[in-house]
């Protein structure tokens, strides 16, 4: 199949597909089996977590990234085998007892030697992390006097602690506000789990959308508990959820608006000619309101969200006013939400993006656009490493995402003298960085990383120079041989890694394109250049 037909099936794929494709969560799953036992597929979900835990035990991505999962997938398992779940399945039992076994193995391993400070920037991992010490303390302390028959040794072993430098102070005080009727911000919705009973039908707290709270099944299922008469429309967004994946769930349902605007700005700056279907141009334009869009519903409106949906639209031909993005500008650069902690580095990049079409194009040059892609140039610069990465980003695992989105921002709308030597350091990093075999990766070759890494060198390389040349002719034809599938490993953060499927073959799809004009084997088929290009509405 031809790049461009590939694309096209991809658009017509994310098109029949209103909730959008994520991988499923370890995290999120081991909530629902520990949360809703009554709830379809209950034992497919055990199975899942059974398959999914690693040969030595433990579940989840590399160094500190498998603690939440490990945490959710030990507490699950053990909260099942201790209602007696599996009493009538003794094949499953005895799987589900040696699992919990090396997984509280494992955790009393980590907890104790990894520092909070190592953890990876994960939503809600500081309340995530003590909750679940605190939920695997209960079962522990009750095991004592009822003991799990295969799990007698933990009955007088030392409980567990919490990671060096990690306190429960800041979950009392969610927990506290929640049980006195406080209303909780938006973004905590999405992990409403963590507060334990007091989520269940929690005043204030209401389903939204396809009846999600927090466009979470584990947030959903928590505020649930039972359900009953009152709550259908929560139940029915949990059995949606559950059988889109045959038992486990993602960690965000549905995921439509981050989906399409990232596929679509993707292919667009890629120049990738398609034909954008007029349904889903209007489900983007319908999100837009005076304070932005947010990812899901249930989740609160976003900067990152909201300049690549208007970034998207802009490139389709339908340029939105991007003043919507005023409210996240702290002076400095442009926080994810209000009163966010730290800063991203994409979420600037992207509003960026945002910003520099809108000047660019619409001949609006007024003092205040100068002045942001301004800003926003020197603060992205301001924050490269040393050896010409942005290194880490609170939304996604590899440093090539960060780099990728920071040199596509700069070189295409940066402005001032400092861009051409803050790409020019990137380009050689990414340079340095490709594997023997072409590949790019943080922890091995991945299609979805050397995508990003080409990216770069499309964009601002040289591709006069042999070296560019040859790295981009090894990068590309590497990433022609692969095929993109669920074996790739997640990468973007949520409370747990995932991957949101079609975004990311939006992205290997756009540089095999890109990438055609120096090693494809024949012309690019339209005259396309990746600055300009526009999809075509239908």
């Amino acid at each position: 199949m031809s790049v461009l037909a590939a694309a096209r099936d991809l658009v017509g794929e994310m098109t029949a597909t209103p909730t959008g494709q994520s991988s499923v969560s370890v995290y999120e799953t081991g909530r629902l089996v520990s949360l809703s036992p009554w709830l379809t597929l209950h034992a497919e979900r055990i199975r899942y977590l059974l398959d999914a835990e690693h040969q030595r035990g433990g579940w989840g991505g590399p160094g500190g990234y498998g603690l939440v999962p490990t945490l959710s997938a030990t507490e699950g398992l053990l909260a099942a085998l201790r209602r007696g779940d599996l009493a009538e399945v003794p094949a499953l039992r005895r799987d589900a007892v040696a699992a919990v076994d090396r997984g509280l193995s494992v955790l009393g391993e980590r907890l104790a030697v990894v520092p909070a400070s190592d953890l990876p920037d994960m939503p809600a991992i500081d309340l995530i992390v003590p909750a679940l010490v605190e939920a695997l303390t209960v079962h522990l302390d009750a095991m004592r006097d009822d003991p799990v028959a295969g799990l007698e040794r933990w009955r007088v072993a030392p409980r567990l602690p919490l990671p060096p430098g990690m306190a429960p102070t800041r979950l009392a005080r969610v927990r506290a506000a929640l049980a006195s009727g406080h209303p909780l911000p938006d973004k905590l919705m999405h992990a409403l789990e963590v507060t334990g009973p007091a989520a269940c039908r929690a005043a204030g707290v209401v389903p939204v959308g396809p009846g999600t709270v927090g466009a979470s099944p584990a947030a959903t299922a928590a505020w649930l508990g039972v359900p009953d008469a009152t709550t259908s429309t929560a139940r029915a967004y949990l059995e949606g959820v559950v059988r889109q994946h045959g038992g486990p769930v993602p960690c965000t349902s549905p995921i439509s608006v981050f989906e399409r605007s990232w596929v679509l700005s993707t292919l667009s700056r890629a120049g990738v000619p398609l034909t954008v279907p007029p349904l889903v141009l209007a489900s983007l334009l319908d999100t837009l309101g005076p304070a932005g869009t947010a990812t899901a519903p249930g989740l609160p409106v976003d900067a990152d969200t909201t300049s690549v949906t208007l970034y998207a639209l802009a490139r389709a031909g339908h340029p939105v006013d991007p003043s919507s993005l005023w409210s996240f500008d702290t002076g400095e650069h442009f926080c994810t939400w209000p009163k966010e902690d730290g800063a991203s580095i994409t979420t600037n990049a992207h509003v960026l993006d945002a910003f520099g079409w809108h000047w660019r194009h619409t001949g609006e040059r007024s003092r205040q656009l100068a002045s942001v892609v301004r800003r926003l140039t020197t603060w992205l610069a301001d924050r490269q490493a040393p050896e010409g990465s942005w290194s880490s980003d609170r939304w996604h695992a590899s440093p090539y995402y960060a780099t990728g989105c920071a040199v596509l921002a700069l070189h295409g709308y940066g402005v001032g003298a400092a861009v051409e030597p803050v790409v020019r350091r990137a380009v050689h990093w990414v340079l340095a960085g490709q594997h023997p075999d072409g590949s790019w990766g943080r922890w091995g070759g991945t299609a979805e990383e050397t995508a990003y890494a080409l990216q770069v060198l499309l964009a601002a390389g040289s591709t006069s120079s042999d070296q560019c040349a040859e790295a981009v002719a090894r990068g590309w034809r590497w990433l022609t041989t692969m095929a993109v599938s669920d074996g790739e490993p997640a990468l973007w953060h949520d409370k747990d890694l995932y991957r949101p499927s079609l975004i990311v073959r939006a992205a290997v799809l756009g540089v095999t394109w890109w990438g055609r004009r120096w090693v494809g084997p024949e012309p690019v088929e339209a005259a396309t250049s990746p600055r300009s290009a526009m999809i075509r509405i239908a």
